[in-house]
């Protein structure tokens, strides 16, 4: 049985390492958890002990088999209680990351498998992100950034990288919702801040920082 806390050093350790596609460094993680580097060793070394991490000093951390397969549950628990939270309470989408970060620790597989059936089995939560299956699989979304689109090509903006609140009320005064269609108008060289057309409706400014957090798809059909 895992503490919350190594629960969530898991969590954190999978998206690190699938961000920066290799292993995880202890600075990494400091910054990540806010946590002071030695408290961060110390953890590491318990989850070394657990045969959950591959753990060496000065030479970064990656999850074992096992340590996989427990983030990717924390994970699927997290984002069917976000699909719960927006689509059956009516919460925003803004308002449930940190809801869904307590009752990810519930651990009752029959509690997660009747959510799964009862929200008639999501594949993506409010953020667009993909929905792990039981099994333990992360499906593949394929998905490109904003940032590095082609000038002219319509997309759909299909989920997000960044998941504050501010980011997310930042993106709703912006009329950019997950399923609407953009064509980038223009990308200045100076900043490469982007000019968007939301099909239907008006054209949009958007910083790099913001266009490098939008994950768009080419629109079916």
């Amino acid at each position: 049985m895992q503490s919350f806390t190594e629960e969530n050093y898991l969590k954190t350790i999978y998206y690190l390492a699938n961000r920066q596609q290799g292993e995880v460094s202890t600075n990494a993680l400091a910054e990540m958890t806010a946590t002071k580097a030695a408290s961060v060793t110390d953890m590491l070394r318990k989850l070394a002990d657990k045969q959950l991490i591959h753990y060496k000093k000065y030479q970064g951390v990656r999850l074992t088999e096992e340590g996989e397969r427990l983030a990717l549950q924390i994970i699927r628990r997290h984002r069917l209680w976000e699909v719960f939270l927006v689509d059956k309470l009516g919460f925003r989408w803004d308002q449930v990351h940190e809801m869904a970060e307590e009752l990810e620790h519930i651990r009752s597989e029959e509690l997660v498998e009747r959510l799964d059936t009862f929200l008639g089995h999501p594949q993506f939560d409010p953020h667009g992100d993909p929905i792990p299956t039981p099994a333990g699989q992360m499906p593949v979304t394929g998905y490109q950034k904003l940032s590095e689109v082609v000038v002219g090509e319509p997309v759909q903006l299909m989920g997000v990288l960044e998941h504050s609140t501010e980011f997310l009320q930042h993106l709703d005064r912006s009329n950019l919702t997950l399923g609407c269609t953009v064509v980038v108008q223009e990308v200045n060289t100076f900043d490469r801040s982007v000019l968007v057309q939301l099909v239907g409706d008006r054209t949009v400014f958007i910083s790099y920082e913001v266009a490098k957090n939008l994950l768009v798809n080419q629109p079916a059909g």
